[in-house]
């Protein structure tokens, strides 16, 4: 550049502008062409602008979240947990089966008449507690009548007998008659007086007492008129009978049971009865009255019912407050027979997410929630409700027993 582009006797006041309009101008000359240095230079420029453009943001590393499942325990918490090595031990599997509530057999009465007739009454009602020879109805039977006519008339053939025996031994004494003759009238006798005993057990069979033969020998009075008489104390659980109704001795008309006493049977399936036998502790459970009985096994069907595949249990309750009722629904639950099993306590196992864990120590402190596999609810070796472990803890492993509550809120607040 030459002082004179710029003016006489001045320097140029902005050399770059200067120098750039001399390149536009040798730009617009027609000669005027880019050297290859300037082509690469501009090529270069325009590269490193576009990978300055395209180059993407960095993120910021995030640091590693902590793993949910462990937990580190202060030595507060640690002091209050129970931890125990799990070792396999005799564990019975508890099975539950529908039973309910019966009547002890050797507690009730089938009650119905000795012989045919109409219901003349009734005395009384259904739930009512009675006690033995209490008069339950009476009926009017012409059956009766005609047994007590024959009784009566057998009887007096017996009295005839005798006094035809008295006069013969005096005869006979007297020489006026023989001892065949004698012998005769003393066998009549005894014909007669076995009628008499057979007319007499046909009364007793009808329900007659000696009382009222020795009444009826004494006035030969008949009456059809039979009372139905409870055979034992208890309650009228069944009345099958009405006023005027006429009845047969194939009729059931009332049942009285004691109720002192009642049964719990229930049938066990065939596969689970291995080790099942009288003497066993079962629970009793009765959802209609909320309550639980514990009890013993009083007996073991020796067969199978082929129909059900089912082998029949019972045991006897004592009901003297009557809060047993006969055909109320209850479970029975029975263990089975033992086997070696790892197990768990309630206390051990935390329910989350609709999955059972434990906290098994990884090292001093420190816990891992661990999710287990769990069978039903068994009786463990000291008579406690367990759950046997199927898979999540193996043999040796160190476990809280008691205190996994406590240690879950603690992983809780530390993940939150």
């Amino acid at each position: 550049m030459t002082p004179s582009a710029a003016g006489p006797g001045r320097a140029a006041p902005y050399p770059s502008l200067t120098l750039t309009t001399t390149f536009q101008e040798r730009a617009e000359m027609p000669s005027a062409r880019p050297s290859a240095l300037a082509r690469t230079l501009l090529g270069l420029a325009l590269a490193s602008t576009l990978a300055a453009c395209s180059k993407p943001e960095e993120k910021p590393v995030e640091a590693p979240r902590p793993d949910p499942m462990l937990v580190q325990a202060g030595e507060g918490l640690v002091a209050s947990l129970k931890i125990e090595v799990v070792e396999p031990a005799p564990v019975s599997p508890i099975f539950r089966v529908a039973g309910r509530i019966d009547f002890d057999e050797q507690r009730i009465s089938r009650i119905s008449t000795t012989v045919p007739g109409r219901i003349t009454e009734l005395k009384v009602i259904l739930g009512q507690n009675v006690g033995k020879g209490a008069t339950l109805a009476t009926l009017t039977s012409a059956n009766l009548g005609d047994a007590q006519l024959a009784y009566i008339k057998a009887n007096s053939y017996v009295q005839l007998m005798r006094r035809s025996v008295e006069r013969a031994k005096a005869l006979f004494a007297a020489d006026v008659i023989g001892s065949a003759e004698l012998q005769r009238r003393e066998n009549e006798l005894e014909v007669a007086e076995a009628e008499k005993r057979g007319a007499a057990d046909q009364l007793k069979l009808l329900g007659l007492r000696d009382g009222t033969l020795e009444n009826l020998e004494r006035t030969g009075s008949i009456s059809s008129v039979k009372p139905v008489l409870s055979t034992q104390s208890g309650t009228v659980v069944e009345r099958n009978v009405a006023l005027g109704q006429v009845v047969q001795p194939s009729d059931l008309l009332f049942v009285v049971a004691d109720l002192s006493m009642v049964r719990v049977v229930a049938d066990v399936p065939e596969q689970e009865a291995r080790g099942i036998a009288p003497g066993q502790q079962i629970g009793i459970d009765v959802p209609a009255l909320g309550m639980r009985r514990e009890a013993r096994l009083d007996y073991v069907s020796p067969t199978v019912n082929p129909d059900t595949r089912t082998i029949l249990v019972r045991t006897d309750l004592d009901n003297r407050d009557r809060s047993l009722k006969p055909a109320m629904l209850a479970t029975v639950e029975i263990a089975g027979a033992p086997v070696e099993r790892i197990y768990m306590l309630p206390s051990a196992i935390v329910r989350e997410n609709n999955t059972d864990h434990v906290f098994v120590e990884v090292s001093p402190g420190k816990f891992r929630m661990r999710p287990v596999s769990l069978g039903h609810i068994a009786r463990g070796p000291d008579g406690a409700e367990v759950r046997p472990v199927l898979e999540g803890v193996v043999k040796g492993e160190r476990v809280v027993v008691d205190g996994a509550f406590h240690l879950n809120s603690q992983r809780k607040s530390v993940n939150q």
